[in-house]
């Protein structure tokens, strides 16, 4: 499933504009505030480095979850307008060479949808797949777009007990207007937000 735009949340505690009041960006207000970090143990320190996050929940609940803290990263596409070219690099990636294959990410894709939202999803169109960090990380990213017919589920979903998973519902003209304003902070969402407008614009009108 998608991250909803975190940035969201952290507007509103500064921005008096009227959005910030409605119930859903109350909720998402709550949510950011609702865990705490009460430590971070450094694990490794090198070309990377890697943390160990204790963190609380507002029921005193605690876990632990793994942390890579890889810095701020840049990349831009140089793009020749006259002679209509684009320049890309190639560059060995040892992480794309160690990684393994998992054996059905469609299958993946509607376990976590139902688990963590509620929802049963329809046709799934594969978008791509790609590797998320491939000079650190083994993660390949498996993109989709899929038909759901019925509402989020209400209230916090996710199996495992540590958990903290809330589905919003969000007009598509909304995640539009937060595409092309750069406030759609997360880039899975970023990028089928946008494939779905080049696919199915009618959606859009």
């Amino acid at each position: 499933m998608l991250s909803f735009d975190a940035a969201l949340a952290a507007k509103c505690y500064s921005d008096s504009h009227a959005r910030c009041s409605s119930p859903r960006n109350r909720l998402i207000e709550r949510l950011a505030r609702a865990m705490e970090i009460t430590h971070v143990e450094t694990v490794h320190s090198g070309w990377a480095k890697f943390l160990l996050a204790a963190v609380r929940l507002p029921d005193g609940r605690s876990f632990r979850r793994e942390i890579e803290d890889h810095g701020t990263a840049a990349c831009v596409l140089p793009y020749d307008p006259g002679r209509r070219t684009a320049v890309l690099v190639r560059q060995f990636r040892a992480p794309i060479y160690y990684a393994a294959r998992e054996a059905d990410p469609a299958e993946t894709a509607r376990r976590e949808a139902r688990e963590e939202a509620g929802l049963e999803l329809g046709a799934i169109e594969p978008v791509g797949e790609g590797w998320t960090m491939p000079g650190i990380s083994t993660e390949r990213m498996h993109l989709y777009l899929a038909t759901y017919r019925d509402r989020a589920r209400e209230g916090r979903g996710g199996v495992d007990e540590d958990e903290d998973i809330t589905a919003v519902e969000f007009g598509l003209n909304e995640l539009a207007r937060l595409a092309d304003s750069g406030k759609l902070a997360d880039i899975k969402t970023l990028v089928l937000v946008q494939t779905l407008r080049l696919r199915h614009p009618q959606l859009f009108q």
